[in-house]
């Protein structure tokens, strides 16, 4: 009788330490709750005008430039929103994310890789495989939000942003990053 006591004790911590790892590691609260972020984004136009891919001429006021664009495609969860790769007026660069709407999830973070976008399945996990370059976390899982790229980062060759699950090494969705008014990648 004793032993029978112990070894369902013993089960019991098991399965509640294996529950609380597991609601740890998956979250499944997340699936039904959203975090928005209404973050006032610059006004940029993508339609490229002279001048746009350099510096100003002399005489002309800076502006905010589009640099590169393109619209979310689903991988993991259904994603949608639009990412534009920006040159602001100071020089600072930018990543933004306008319409962005995908599912809540642990530990998501938002990248810029050198990996082509594929849609399906075969786009879900490529992004870890060359290059990449972590802005942050994602903001919200909803709404439109900023993330300033580093100076030192050098963008010759990074063509998409990923919402990237660390925890899961998986694509939430992510966005090709063509130069505006090309089709191509950014240079």
């Amino acid at each position: 009788m004793g032993r029978r006591r112990v070894v369902l004790s013993v089960l019991a911590v098991v399965i509640v330490a294996g529950l609380g790892v597991s609601l740890y590691l998956f979250q499944p609260w997340r699936l039904v709750t959203d975090r928005e972020v209404r973050e006032a984004l610059p006004s940029v136009t993508e339609t490229p005008t002279a001048g746009t891919s350099g510096p100003p001429a002399t005489g002309e006021a800076p502006a905010d430039v589009v640099l590169a664009a393109g619209d979310f495609v689903t991988h993991e969860h259904d994603t949608s929103g639009r990412a534009q790769l920006v040159r602001l007026a100071d020089g600072r660069r930018q990543l933004l994310l306008r319409g962005l709407n995908t599912s809540d999830g642990p530990d998501l973070r938002v990248w810029l890789t050198d990996r082509k976008v594929l849609t399906g399945r075969a786009g879900w996990q490529v992004f870890d495989d060359g290059r990449w370059v972590e802005l942050g976390r994602l903001k919200g899982n909803i709404g439109d939000q900023a993330y300033d790229i580093p100076a030192s980062v050098d963008l010759d060759g990074l063509r998409s942003v990923s919402i990237w699950c660390k925890r899961f090494a998986v694509s939430f969705g992510a966005a090709p990053l063509a130069a505006a008014g090309t089709g191509s990648a950014p240079a």
